[in-house]
């Protein structure tokens, strides 16, 4: 039986996901000249919806596109009330718009185009993995070189991805030219070692990851030493642990780098630890009482 198409917001207008049209020369298809976000929906709310649109505000910021986030907010609820949704993910991607194509910016201001659309998750692709952990690859980072900035330019981030798949695996983990060890195609890394945590340093070479934050800020609170340092690909048998974090993963151990076990093979105790406290503070925040921070 087909499933009906979700329902989207286009430019604030709801209609089925389907019926959405887009010309041919919006900035976005013709120069990936667009920022997009994706939430997670419990319990048919947005979780993180605050932090998400801070994010977007910056990063359309970073590339002057000028619209109001308030109302993204706002349709993203109103969306959540047209089609309802327990367990989901929120997509949504503002554009530069359309203009006849050069690569400069149009001379006269366009007007942004906005997509929101809804996706239910009945089935959690990753509640197996939590348990047993993934493998991941090592691969080449081909991406340019503000990965700060949320945009569609997403090609080295797939192909990279494809790779993963190819190999049988969860995940890319990516490789800059020295070494070091960025993030994943779609995820944020961590190593654990000697029973602290670490993760690549914000930069301009990192997405600022809404879950890494949290997940920062969760292990903080739960006196897990957090250490912002490099991990490198020539010292990962050095690392106890590794887990992935992201919008759909979560906390999601990885047990094994290019057919290579991590620490045991299995995962591990900081990593679950953290990953009990990323699910208590969903459960906190669906009661209405988290606070990560305190």
């Amino acid at each position: 039986m087909n499933q009906p198409s979700p329902l989207a917001s286009w430019n604030g207008e709801v209609m089925p996901l389907s019926e959405v049209r887009v010309s041919v020369l919006d900035r976005a298809f013709l120069f990936g000249d667009a920022i997009y976000e994706a939430l997670r929906v419990y319990e048919g709310r947005p979780f993180l919806l605050d932090e998400h649109m801070a994010r977007l505000r910056r990063s359309l910021d970073q590339i002057r596109i000028e619209t109001d986030v308030d109302h993204i907010s706002r349709r993203i609820l109103e969306l959540l009330e047209r089609q309802p949704v327990r367990d989901g993910l929120i997509y949504l991607q503002v554009t530069r718009g359309e203009a006849p194509r050069t690569h400069y910016f149009p001379a006269n201001p366009t007007e942004p185009n906005e997509l929101i659309y809804v996706s239910p998750l009945e089935d959690d692709p990753h509640a197996e993995h939590r348990k047993t952990g993934v493998g991941v690859v090592t691969f080449d980072d081909l991406r340019w070189k503000r990965c700060d900035i949320k945009s569609v330019n997403l090609l080295g981030n797939c192909l990279a991805a494809q790779a993963a798949r190819e190999a049988g695996c969860a995940e890319a983990i990516l490789v800059s030219a020295d070494g070091t060890i960025t993030e994943g195609s779609h995820t944020s890394l961590f190593g654990v070692r000697d029973g602290a945590v670490m993760t690549a340093p914000l930069a301009r070479n990192i997405l600022p990851g809404i879950t890494r934050n949290l997940v920062v800020q969760l292990a903080n609170r739960a006196d897990i030493p957090i250490r912002e340092e490099p991990l490198s690909r020539d010292r990962l048998p050095e690392v106890d642990e590794l887990f992935l974090t992201g919008t759909t993963a979560e906390v999601l151990p990885v047990t094994r780098v290019d057919d290579r076990p991590v620490g045991s093979g299995q995962p591990g105790k900081v990593t679950c630890q953290i990953a009990a406290a990323y699910r208590g503070y969903v459960a906190d925040w669906l009661a209405g009482d988290a606070s990560p921070s305190s």
